[in-house]
């Protein structure tokens, strides 16, 4: 048990030792992120004794991450990429292997000056603002149907990228989502009105991937993104005690976990100009059905990406180009 009069290398050691019996890959990892959080303090370059009130935060941290709930969701927001990510209960955690998405998307549009980019199964943000950080100019639509998510999304949109491209950061300043949940300052009533309109890095929409294809004109868009969810039903009944408490309903795709990846295909092609990019997420044994699917509904120059660990993650296909006649 952690108690006051601790000193942090002790109180982590202590941490480490009870998320090890419990399970949670990581521990030591874990442990120092949770002291972090108890404390505001590094342990590697502080060596004061814990508070009563350190204590019992980091007690309470370590029985919450024991009981398997994820670190992400403890810490409230985590990284991708190189900026933070709000998150907590009702959203996929956010993953490095999805930067890899990230990074094809936006090399997809590198070459266009204000590409227009839609992505659903938004979640957090995490892709379309992840083409945005790339592609300043780009205009990104990001699409959520849960609207546990869309809460998370719509900060995101608003916070996650603000004060992007400082040479330095200072450390004791409020972070963009600490001042977004600061109490409002009254300006008065004509300075009010003008700041109730908040300033989206990217615009939030909620709707569904199944539908929304229907309210979107043909050859406006130039990369669409996607990380929808591609779980089979059995891969459902094995998920990992962390995994099993993010949301079912961004994992999910039905008994084959193709479900997402037919919509895709069979509605999307006509919203790309021809040339446009589709670029997705899969699961590792994904590749060859996902390709099939998408060629066998006139998709174009398909390919495949690895993540960082050698695994198939992310497929790229074009709406094709219009063959002028001779």
């Amino acid at each position: 048990m952690v108690t006051a009069g601790m000193t942090p290398r002790e109180a982590v050691r202590e941490a480490e030792n009870r998320l090890t019996a419990a399970g949670c890959p990581d521990a030591d990892f874990d442990a120092r992120e949770l002291f972090r959080l108890a404390s505001g303090r590094d342990m590697r370059i502080s060596d004061r004794p814990l508070t009563a009130e350190e204590a019992d935060r980091l007690e309470a941290l370590c029985s919450r991450r024991a009981a398997r709930e994820p670190l992400q969701y403890l810490c409230g927001s985590w990284s991708f990429l190189d900026f933070e990510l709000a998150v907590g209960p009702g959203v996929l955690c956010p993953r490095a292997d999805t930067e890899v998405v990230a990074e094809a998307a936006a090399q997809a549009v590198a070459d266009i000056a204000a590409p227009k980019v839609l992505d659903l199964c938004a979640g957090t943000g995490c892709l379309g603002l992840g083409v945005k950080r790339f592609c300043p100019t780009a205009q990104v639509t990001c699409v959520e149907k849960s609207p546990e998510a869309f809460a998370y999304l719509e900060k995101n949109a608003r916070c996650a990228l603000a004060g992007q491209g400082r040479q330095t950061e200072n450390l004791l300043e409020p972070t963009a989502f600490e001042q977004a949940d600061a109490p409002a300052f009254d300006w008065g009533p004509a300075l009010n009105a003008l700041k109730a309109k908040p300033a989206y890095a990217v615009q939030p929409v909620q709707g569904d991937l199944f539908t929304y294809w229907e309210t979107l004109p043909e050859g406006q868009l130039d990369l669409i993104v996607s990380n929808p969810p591609y779980l089979t039903a059995a891969e459902m009944q094995q998920l990992q005690p962390e995994v099993a408490q993010e949301p079912a309903m961004a994992l999910e795709a039905g008994e084959d976990g193709l479900v997402f990846y037919r919509a895709l295909a069979q509605h999307y092609r006509q919203a790309l100009r021809p040339g446009g990019a589709l670029v997705l997420e899969i699961g590792w044994q994904q590749r060859q059905a996902v390709t099939d699917l998408l060629a066998e509904n006139g998709w174009a120059d398909i390919e495949c990406r690895k993540d960082y660990g050698g695994n198939d993650r992310c497929i790229i296909a074009r709406r094709p180009q219009i063959k002028l006649e001779k």
